[in-house]
């Protein structure tokens, strides 16, 4: 379980298809404080296993289905990637609360500087929209946003200045994949709600 609150971007070290699953070993500060092998590190929201580390980096084994569901077949050594540690009992939950199970990819198709704040819109696809709320709570790339524009097939977002500088947001144009993870209670609620109809 995660917050959505990046903890600090590492960078790709390597990506690649080994024997058993593919290998990502990405650098890190932070994550690597306290890390345990097992530990749960969400890279870009999905929630990985840290299979080993050094004195710079952690590695993680990636199952070709996360690969094929999520952004990382976009991964390229040297890409930015958001790192959080999982929540520990006692910690601060400053964003929502995240599984880092990725529900789909959206798409950017706007991402522009407005005033001295920058706008983002992420289409998803009618079928996903159900599932967005304006006002609501959503993880992109694994960030705890609020949504601010509910449209037919799409949503928007505000990105705050710090927000930007702390995350590989600042890297993304349009066109690119990013990793969604809709709110848990929005989809227990449509999962009640649908049983109840049937």
């Amino acid at each position: 379980m995660f917050t959505g609150i990046v903890e600090e971007t590492g960078k790709v070290l390597a990506f690649e298809p080994k024997a058993e699953a593919w290998s990502l070993t990405v650098s890190a500060r932070t994550a690597l404080a306290d890390l345990t092998l097992g530990d749960s590190i969400a890279i870009n929201g999905c929630c990985l296993t840290a299979a080993a580390s050094d004195a710079n980096s952690i590695r993680f084994d990636v199952l070709e289905e996360t690969r094929r569901l999520t952004n990382f077949s976009a991964l390229r050594p040297g890409a930015k990637v958001n790192l959080e540690r999982s929540l520990r009992f006692g910690g601060k939950v400053g964003g929502h609360f995240v599984t880092g199970h990725i529900d789909t990819l959206g798409a950017i198709e706007v991402f522009e500087a407005r005033g001295k704040d920058h706008y983002l819109r992420i289409g998803v696809g009618r079928e996903r929209m159900r599932l967005v709320v304006s006002k609501g709570s959503i993880a992109i790339e694994g960030i705890s946003l609020t949504v601010a524009e509910v449209m037919e097939a799409a949503f928007a977002v505000w990105i705050i200045p710090h927000t930007l500088a702390v995350t590989n947001l600042g890297e993304k144009r349009r066109g690119d994949p990013v990793n969604l993870e809709f709110d848990l209670l929005g989809k227990h609620v449509e999962k009640l709600l649908a049983a109840r109809t049937t």
